[in-house]
């Protein structure tokens, strides 16, 4: 992503009506001869094309987001977006021009990803589009749907990623891949119910802060196999785990190497670089991207898939890296995939390119013929090698086999992938370890990570794939188990890219399955017997040699992991892979009123991943006139509940977490069961979702958003029994004093807090 990009939120609360946002550049003052001169002298389009391809650069991107979440839950919501929402929007006429409707992008699966090309004012105005963009706004906000660039979706389509395949993310900041890659893992989920898969997404990012925003968004479908480190990729550390009696290093099938880059394919939306791109961006990163490619390549295992990417059209930070990869690494080969996805255009890979220097005065066709021209003294100044050159023999890597996306092409930004294989059947130890070379290499600075990988800001001062109201992953919270026969590790010293500040994270804590805890929890919320107890964990600080710990632990969350996370945070020391994340939140501790103990209850959207353990008895069907109060109101008495099965069962259940069902065949409207998380008290029942959550569905089930305006909620929350004491903050923020997201400030903690995002519709 690019470099110059700079990324921010916008100052001020002033609407931008303008879709070319002439505030920061010009249509007329879109132009830059540098990068005419350049890209011209790489023949990265047919002359014949050039007019058409610069022509696209200076128009706005289409808007474009993607439906989100497990394959099943996804396809329902499409449904309900393609049969209900664009019929609508077919025909509309505004200030007498006819304005399109949203139409899916053609080569993405199962039609899962939307475009439309539409002015501010008519969203606003308009009124069809302006309900569907409030389904939107709804949608997008508790996760549903995500914001997202159509080419930076490519990369995890190419990967085929498989629900036991071990997964790495190496520069995974802002997130839209990483749930992609969890969609992937968890393609076998269910509408209701979300499955343990036993494979791994590891992300990883360098900048502390942007793993925070990272695990918020992962978070939209939150996942027991996932694990979140703030490391340098391109020294990234091997991880160890048991087989049988020794320890080995953990080789993933499938790496996303979406690497820093100078981002000039993102001219569409990042205006700013019309006036700022120079050559040296993309010669300044080639290294950088070389260094992380080639430590993937070691990380990887035999016959695994690196799918290497960048938003650049510089054939020095794509097809050069490829290049030089892969003559380093004769145990590598790209793969054709010209039979994926072919609705998808695409121009192959350049096997000739000419780089350039800072004067931008000629091209060079050598590395030779370019430290000809340098004046003495000065060949230890450039940041050229000749790495930066096609190589001897350089049709032998068949780099036509990279795909090239262009703006013209498809109405989208400009990308690059390349897909490689390892071919080899062995991989020797050495290869693993990182070198001595790159050991020292960690104690220096670490080259400047581009803005590129920073959080995009769209043009409603949100983020590229809008966070969650949420943070279900254990993000921040696990406790170092470290064996016997490993040495104790440091903790390393805080890199200048990595976010400043030391590491500072609560251990990572597996409880053995028979604590107290844990048999609370499964008793009152009647889990099954199968339920994986032995992959909770918990968050808590290490406690103080000097205090008194014969008293249980004031545990007030907790996570579970699949087999392998687990694995990997007993044996790897927490500190030193700089461990942020690992697995999900599950259950929180809830107070239950004057004179009861609190209780854990299910955190809304860990629901689906409880279901499956939870006796049938214990769910409690209601009607749609029930359904209807609890969207509707904040604290909805029990006695006022509309008559029926629902409110009398309910009357007969104890204080504390329950889970209500309300089934298809109440309402042609739902496409499946609704299941949802209730609190009851001593006197009222409260539906366990924050008010995005609820408003969302409110606006798919009735239509229309009826929940209770925030300003009217403490007038309409008196409850006679002073007992009842859930608060709205309860729901929507967790329970105060339990912040997993480790030392973030005031503002990021809100964003990355404990809050209860729905799993709407499942």
């Amino acid at each position: 992503m690019g470099r110059n990009n700079k990324r921010g939120g916008r100052k001020g609360n002033k609407p931008k009506d303008d879709v070319y946002r002439t505030d920061l550049v010009e249509k007329s003052d879109m132009v830059n001869e540098r990068f005419t001169t350049y890209y011209q002298s790489q023949k990265i389009v047919p002359e014949d094309e050039w007019d058409v391809f610069i022509e696209t650069l200076r128009t706005p991107l289409p808007t474009v987001f993607r439906v989100a979440g497990s394959r099943q839950t996804a396809q329902s919501l499409n449904a309900t977006l393609r049969d209900k929402h664009v019929p609508t929007l077919s025909n509309v006429v505004f200030e007498e021009q006819s304005i399109p409707p949203p139409v899916q992008i053609p080569w993405y699966p199962d039609g899962l990803a939307w475009q439309f090309n539409v002015p501010k004012k008519v969203l606003r105005k308009q009124p069809e589009f302006k309900e569907f963009h409030s389904f939107l706004v709804f949608e997008t906000e508790v996760g549903n749907i995500s914001r997202q660039e159509a080419v930076s979706m490519l990369p995890p389509l190419f990967m085929d990623v498989e629900p036991h395949h071990k997964v790495m993310d190496m520069c995974a900041a802002p997130g839209s891949k990483t749930a992609q890659l969890l969609e992937a893992l968890h393609a076998q989920d269910t509408l209701t119910s979300t499955s343990i898969p036993s494979g791994l997404v590891l992300a990883n990012d360098s900048d502390h802060k942007r793993t925070h925003l990272l695990i918020h968004q992962s978070a939209r479908l939150p996942s027991p196999s996932l694990m979140v480190t703030n490391l340098d990729a391109s020294i990234y550390p091997a991880l160890k785990m048991p087989n049988g009696n020794r320890m080995e290093t953990l080789l993933f099938d499938r790496i996303l190497c979406d690497v820093p880059c100078s981002g000039d394919g993102t001219m569409r939306k990042n205006l700013g670089i019309w006036k700022t791109w120079q050559p040296m961006d993309g010669n300044g990163l080639h290294t950088l991207q070389l260094r992380i490619l080639q430590r993937a390549m070691k990380l990887l295992a035999p016959k695994g898939r690196i799918v290497y990417s960048t938003c650049s059209l510089n054939p020095v930070e794509n097809e050069a890296v490829i290049a030089s990869a892969l003559r380093s690494n004769p145990d590598f080969r790209l793969i054709d995939v010209s039979d994926k996805l072919p609705a998808l255009q695409r121009r192959p890979g350049l096997s000739t390119w000419r780089p350039t220097d800072r004067s931008l005065a000629t091209t060079y066709d050598t590395y030779d013929t370019f430290m000809a021209t340098c004046a003495d003294g000065e060949t230890g100044k450039t940041k050229m090698t000749r790495g930066h050159w096609p190589p001897d023999g350089v049709e032998e890597l068949q780099l036509s086999k990279c795909l090239r996306i262009y703006p013209h092409l498809q109405d989208t930004g400009g990308f690059f992938v390349a897909v490689l294989e390892r071919i080899g059947d062995a991989i020797e130890a050495a290869d693993v370890s990182s070198s001595s070379r790159e050991k020292k290499r960690e104690a220096e600075e670490p080259a400047e990570v581009p803005d590129s990988k920073k959080p995009r800001l769209d043009e409603e001062g949100g983020s590229e794939n809008p966070t969650r109201s949420s943070e279900t992953t254990a993000g921040a919270d696990v406790t170092e188990t470290t064996p016997k026969n490993l040495p104790p590790q440091r903790a390393p010293k805080q890199k200048k890219g990595e976010g400043g500040g030391s590491f500072k994270e609560n251990p990572y804590t597996f409880l053995p399955p028979d604590d107290p805890s844990i048999l609370s929890c499964l008793s009152r919320l009647r889990l099954t017997s199968n339920f994986p107890s032995s992959n909770i964990l918990v968050r808590i600080p290490a406690p103080d040699p000097e205090a008194d710990t014969s008293g249980p632990a004031n545990v007030r969350n907790l996570y579970i992991t699949n087999d392998l996370v687990k694995v990997l945070v007993q044996h790897n020391d927490y500190n030193r892979i700089r461990l942020t994340c690992a697995g999900t939140k599950v259950f929180t501790k809830q107070e239950a009123g004057r004179g009861a103990d609190a209780q854990f209850r299910v955190l809304g959207e860990a629901l689906p991943l409880v279901l499956p353990y939870t006796d049938p008895e214990t769910i409690v069907d209601g009607e749609m006139g029930v359904l209807r109060t609890l969207v509707e109101k904040v604290y909805p008495l029990t006695i006022a509940l509309p008559e029926g099965r629902f409110k009398e069962a309910m009357k007969e259940r104890a204080v504390g977490s329950h889970i209500a069902r309300f089934p298809r065949e109440l309402d042609p409207i739902l496409s499946h069961d609704l299941i949802l998380p209730i609190w009851k008290s001593n006197a009222s029942i409260t539906l366990m979702i924050d008010k995005k959550a609820k408003s969302a569905l409110s606006m798919r089930v009735f239509g229309k958003d009826i929940t209770t305006p925030a300003e009217k909620r403490e007038k309409d929350v008196k409850v006679e029994d002073d007992a009842m004491v859930i608060k709205v903050e309860d729901v929507e923020e967790g329970v105060a004093g339990d912040n997993p997201s480790g030392g973030l400030q005031e503002e990021e903690a809100a964003a990355t807090g404990d809050s209860d995002t729905a799993m709407i519709d499942g």
